[in-house]
């Protein structure tokens, strides 16, 4: 089904996987980002690269056609390892260097970003491009074994923050305020400490996070948020070389180029 009727019940998939592990998939995130960015003239954000598609530390999630020929949005989820900055830390560690402290100090205990959040317009105000892909992020957590996750949001998605239980983080920016990724557009920091426990979501959220994550390959009836619209959505969200040890690290600390010359 390639419309969006509210007569038709549409089949979709949400899938996630290791980024170095589906290369074509990756592409695919990268044209339809890409091409989204564009319709509102964005073309320097600081993720609007294809580098990332090779670093193993990013997991990917996608919202796409049942036979995988078609993707209708998704997001990335980049944890923190060491060796690359989050997306965060490149777009405001110049505005303001206190966000690789904040990163360092997070990350001891696992921490990622949910970055590249898009979704193609046919399916734009249905939640299957934002909100359907933040829930799942969300629910990847134990598999990645992470506790904080970052990201910067669009004043459209926002929103979202009370109902995954995000936090404003005011110690950066003008009180978690940037002007990103253009002068007149305005993001702004939130994360959330609690990916676990979830112990500040909203209840209708926390119960289906948890569900995910206790039945990571499903097929369920879902609710669009915004419209009165349902869709099936099948599930596929096992990630087989996903290990909850492997970013337990001390994350070494950030120093800028400018310092490492001394």
């Amino acid at each position: 089904m390639s419309g969006f009727s509210r007569d038709l019940v549409t089949e979709i998939r949400i899938r996630a996987f290791r980024a170095i592990e589906d290369p074509a998939t990756c592409r695919k995130f990268i044209a339809g980002h890409r091409k989204v960015l564009s319709i509102y003239g964005i073309e320097n954000i600081t993720t609007n690269t294809d580098d990332w598609m090779f670093n193993p530390a990013i997991f990917v999630i996608v919202v796409e056609t049942l036979d995988g020929e078609k993707l209708y949005g998704g997001a990335r989820i980049q944890v923190a390892d060491g060796i690359h900055p989050l997306p965060i830390e490149e777009a405001t560690g110049k505005m303001d260097p206190h966000i690789h402290e904040v990163v360092r100090q997070k990350a001891r205990q696992g921490a990622a970003e949910l970055s590249g959040l898009w979704n193609s317009r046919e399916v734009a105000g249905f939640g299957i491009g934002s909100l359907f892909p933040s829930r799942v992020a969300v629910a990847l957590a134990n598999q990645l074994g992470i506790h904080t996750m970052f990201s910067l949001c669009s004043p459209t998605t926002v929103r979202f923050k009370d109902w995954i239980g995000g936090k404003l983080l005011t110690e950066v920016g003008n009180k978690g305020t940037f002007y990103y990724p253009k002068i007149d557009l305005i993001a702004t920091a939130l994360y959330s400490d609690d990916l676990i426990g979830l112990s500040a979501a909203h209840p209708r959220e926390r119960d289906k996070i948890f569900y995910l994550r206790e039945n990571p390959e499903h097929v369920a009836r879902e609710r669009s948020p915004f419209k009165n619209h349902y869709i099936n959505i099948h599930y596929q969200l096992t990630l087989p070389s996903a290990n909850p040890e492997e970013y337990k690290i001390d994350y070494a600390p950030f120093e800028p180029a400018a310092e490492k010359q001394h």
